[in-house]
């Protein structure tokens, strides 16, 4: 018996009937023989699950790192009176003893509750030392009677009285000396010393030595001297932020009496040294003990919100409460603002979430279905070595543990190098999900080939009919799972379109995954539909003299019935990435608009403070300024008394009166792109004729008016009389404008302002490719008026994104890049997988007399149906998905938070042309530039090289 019949079946090398090892000199080790049969197909392998355990560890570390940034962004940027805990407490118990009292508000007393209340916080609430602190301060301002004190409307500044910690370690000395406590300072003491801001004794006039007098209970005033004049080192803190007081003084209006305008007085600060705190115990302006606790964000993670917020509330008025009036005192309160802060940014990320949800779901369906693709392209090449060796007797376990073996090889530590290389570029997040999702990349790649590969050889197979798209029939259980996969695909895009993608304030990841199902349903519906246009394609073709174009169709129609898998990655990539566009197109465009609204033209001069008389002669120099193309002079009046409408209860409504030149005006609505504003319908002609200087008008005049739709409905038909300073008349509605450049969100009328009798400009709307923001300002100044100057690319830019925002702009724009990259990839194997049949197909037409310029030809067209059926396709998906999903898709969140001024609560998805068009051109390109690569290369390898081994079936 040979040596080959005394192998195992199945067991290279093989072993003998006692079971010892045969030692052959061709028993070589299995992976590395594959591996160096196959370097090019393992590398390129290698290098697809890298970058696909790349993609997709730092997905889920990305989202954990801009939330975390998110919310030390809001905490750390927020007003430090709104973000500090602060505790306070009244006068200590009146039953202790005054040298306990005065213990009690003394720094060292102070400070043991200090250390007591930090140590007692529950985590994750941390305080930041260096920016918290305490001491004792009045609540009740003291009226300072000195005359020399500065009374800028005859009125008594009022002062306040504190001990702040660490004053000298948060301010510098800019002339006297520090304030100090001479002796032990009780309640009885009758002087101290203190020390005023730079900016306090600049406006109410004080000198170092100078005394200020506070009434006492006793009737015995108490001096306070000031000693030194200091300045902030740091005036943004917490410091000097939670009390202004201490850092300047504020001018205070009086409350209002009747129409009198209101009169205003000082109200400052004092800082006193900290054991001076007794004195103050026995004023009258109500003392009170406090403690500010500045919370460290450094350490808080996107994961710690919902504890924070349990934490703050529960300081606020929950068990920790009980804790704090134990160490301080029965009457303590805790106050912050903190848990609104953390309320918002949830709302945001509760917004965000779901969004960027939809991008990671698209991605992650097009990169698995890419692994497959590849899986099925490495199993094919290697059907005809899995089938010899499984009939020569090999297992499907032995085959397939083989398989497992010689792919965890090069999988596994191309994972673990994508996972490394991700915790290396994105940092601030957890290990464990960047781990699980490499895993699950890794353990797909290493599952999915082997199973899909073995599981074809259950069964011997023999050479039958062609297995193509022209001649498949779907089977009854693949018509079965394409109908439910439909039934999932319009549940998800009901439910999108129905709730939103902010559903419950969480991520559903069936509403998540309505593009893939949608790009899903379209690739199963396209498979279907393929051969028809083939078919008919086909037969005028058929009757043409050449053969190219005949076998070319030939070709396509013949291309296996399991191409679906390629469609659908195109697909599900294409809509990817035209939804990512889609989403960064809308962000872009909301911001645009916002900016429009809020300034009305490119640029808009107004008067400092209000809609005020500009100066004669200024719109002929704006026109001069570079880069202005047109210059639109508006009259506009606010509060304008509406007629009282029946049935409104004789409620008041009031619109805005704006007078306009039509031609002007009309040329600034097509310019901003708002509806055309009808211009012929205001002529200053009949009773609307400009009035002669030095006549009265007619109050029964009649001027024609463009109306917002609300003031058209409520002046109706008629002609109504209006009081305005502008003039006396009466309007007729004839014209209505939805929106207008000058008034945004506000009712409006629309007149010519050559009817009017009181005449002026009051804003100035420029428009231009680029107006030059200098000389605008220039301008302004030299027509000697406090004018302000606002441009719509200064506004825009005020948009700015924050860390969450960011961070979600970052992720769609990586989403666009991937699902590019995908389709092309997907492109690329679709063609690789039949390239060797191709290659030989050409090498055999040759030796027919088929040139090299026909080859080159024939491999296009024959690329070219499929490639613009996914482009075409995936143009259709792209818009149609967009179209459906938009109605639940709120980016104003994305695009709009933060921001100041004129903002929308809602921003819908928007089709951005080049993110559908551009991945889909790419696609056909790459489909026709491999085509003629390959018949390039086939060309140049010769037709004897290609055929000399014989049919490769």
């Amino acid at each position: 018996m040979s040596d080959d019949q005394n192998q195992t079946p199945g067991t290279p090398g093989g072993t003998d009937r006692t079971g010892a090892v045969a030692r052959g000199a061709a028993c070589a080790p299995w992976i590395r023989t594959r591996l160096r049969t196959a370097p090019g197909a393992a590398a390129a392998l290698a290098g697809l699950v890298l970058l696909t355990s790349f993609l997709a560890a730092a997905f889920p570390r990305s989202v954990e790192a801009y939330e975390t940034r998110g919310l030390r962004h809001d905490i750390v940027s927020a007003a430090p009176a709104r973000s500090v805990l602060e505790v306070t407490s009244p006068l200590p118990d009146p039953e202790l003893g005054p040298e306990m009292q005065d213990a009690a508000v003394r720094d060292a007393g102070l400070a043991e509750v200090d250390a007591a209340l930090r140590k007692m916080l529950p985590e994750p609430v941390r305080p930041d030392l260096p920016r918290s602190s305490y001491g004792v301060h009045t609540t009740d301002p003291a009226a300072g009677t000195e005359r020399w004190l500065d009374r800028p409307n005859g009125l008594d500044p009022k002062l306040t009285f504190a001990t702040p910690s660490a004053l000298d370690k948060h301010s510098r000395l800019r002339s006297g000396q520090w304030p100090k406590v001479r002796g032990d300072v009780s309640v009885d003491s009758r002087e101290v010393e203190a020390a005023v801001t730079t900016e306090t004794a600049s406006a109410l006039k004080i000198k170092v030595g100078s005394t200020v007098s506070v009434p006492t209970r006793t009737g015995e005033p108490l001096t306070v001297r000031v000693t030194g004049i200091i300045t902030a080192l740091r005036p943004a803190e917490n410091y000097w932020s939670v009390e202004p007081l201490f850092k300047a003084p504020v001018l205070t209006p009086t409350p209002p009496q009747g129409g009198a305008e209101p009169l205003y007085f000082w109200t400052a600060a004092l800082l006193l040294p900290p054991d001076a705190a007794p004195a103050l115990l026995a004023t009258l302006n109500k003392p009170e003990v406090y403690w500010r606790i500045a919370p460290d964000a450094s350490r808080l993670t996107g994961l710690d919100v919902a504890g924070l917020r349990s934490a703050v509330a529960s300081l606020e008025s929950g068990p920790e409460l009980l804790n704090v009036r134990e160490t301080v005192g029965p009457t303590a309160t805790l106050t912050t603002s903190l848990d609104d802060i953390l309320l918002v940014h949830t709302q945001m990320r509760s917004a965000i979430s779901p969004v960027v949800t939809v991008a990671g779901v698209g991605i992650g369906a097009v990169a698995a279905v890419v692994l497959l693709m590849t899986g099925a392209l490495i199993g094919g090449r290697r059907h005809s070595e899995l089938a010899l060796m499984r009939s020569r007797g090999g297992s499907l376990r032995g085959i397939g543990r083989r398989l497992f073996t010689e792919t965890a090889v090069t999988v596994l530590p191309a994972a673990a190098l994508g996972l490394l290389l991700a915790v290396l570029t994105v940092g601030q997040a957890r290990l464990w999900p960047a781990v699980t999702a490499a895993a699950v990349t890794a353990a797909l790649v290493c599952v999915a080939l082997p199973l899909r590969t073995t599981l074809q050889h259950i069964r011997p197979q023999l050479h039958g009919a062609r297995d193509d798209m022209m001649n498949a029939r779907p089977s009854q259980r693949r018509t079965i799972a394409e109908l439910t996969l439909l039934v999932l695909a319009i549940g998800a895009v009901a439910a999108l379109r129905r709730r939103g993608t902010g559903a419950g304030g969480g991520t559903d990841l069936l509403v998540s995954s309505a593009p893939v199902l949608v790009g899903l349903i379209a690739a199963l519906v396209l498979v279907r539909l393929y051969p028809l246009p083939l078919r008919l394609a086909s037969r005028p073709v058929a009757r043409l003299r050449g053969a190219i174009g005949f076998l070319s169709l030939a070709r396509a129609g013949r291309a296996s019935s399991s191409g679906t898998m390629p469609l659908l990655a195109l697909l599900i990539a294409l809509t990817t990435a035209a939804f990512g566009g889609s989403v960064l197109a809308g962000i872009g465009d909301a911001r645009d608009d916002a900016a429009l609204t809020a300034v009305g033209a490119d640029a808009r001069i107004t008067g400092p403070d209000g809609p005020l008389p500009l100066p004669d002669g200024l719109a002929g120099q704006v026109r001069k300024v570079g880069g202005v193309d047109d210059v639109a002079a508006v009259q506009i009046e606010f509060g304008v008394v509406l007629p009282v409408a029946p049935g409104d209860g004789g409620q008041k409504r009031t619109a805005a009166l704006l007078g306009v030149d039509p031609r002007s005006y009309a040329r600034l609505a097509r310019a901003t792109g708002l509806e055309s504003f009808p211009a012929d319908r205001l002529k200053a002609t009949g009773s609307a004729a400009p009035v002669p200087e030095g006549t009265v008008p007619s109050q029964d005049r009649v001027l024609p008016v463009i109306a917002s739709p609300s003031v058209a409905e409520r002046l109706g038909k008629r002609a109504h009389s209006i009081d305005a300073l502008a003039g006396n008349f009466k309007v007729k509605v004839v014209g209505v404008q939805p929106l207008t450049s000058a008034v945004p969100n506000t009712d409006f009328m629309i007149v010519n302002s050559a009817s009017l009798t009181a005449r002026q400009t009051t804003a100035l709307f420029v428009t231009g490719s680029q107006p030059d923001a200098e000389e605008l300002r220039a301008a302004a100044r030299d027509a000697g008026e406090d004018l302000v100057v606002r441009l719509r690319s200064e506004e825009r830019e005020a948009y700015v994104d924050s860390p969450m925002q960011e961070g979600a702009g970052q992720i769609y724009a990586a989403a666009i890049a991937a699902g590019a990259g995908y389709a092309l990839l997907a492109v690329l194997l679709s063609l690789l997988q039949t390239a060797p049949e191709r290659t030989t197909l050409l090498a055999r037409l040759r030796t027919m007399g088929l040139t090299t310029r026909q080859g080159r030809r024939l491999l296009a067209f024959e690329a070219m149906p499929q490639a613009l059926l996914a482009a075409l396709g995936g143009l259709a998906v792209g818009w149609a998905t967009i179209t459906l999903l938009a109605p639940g898709v709120n980016l104003a969140s994305l695009a709009m938070s933060g921001a100041a001024g004129s903002v929308p609560n809602t921003v819908s998805l928007r089709a951005d042309l080049w993110s559908l068009v551009l991945p889909a051109l790419g696609v056909v390109v790459l489909a026709a530039s491999v085509a003629g690569v390959q018949a390039w290369w086939a060309s140049r390898r010769g037709s004897i090289t290609e055929l000399r081994a014989g049919d490769s079936r």
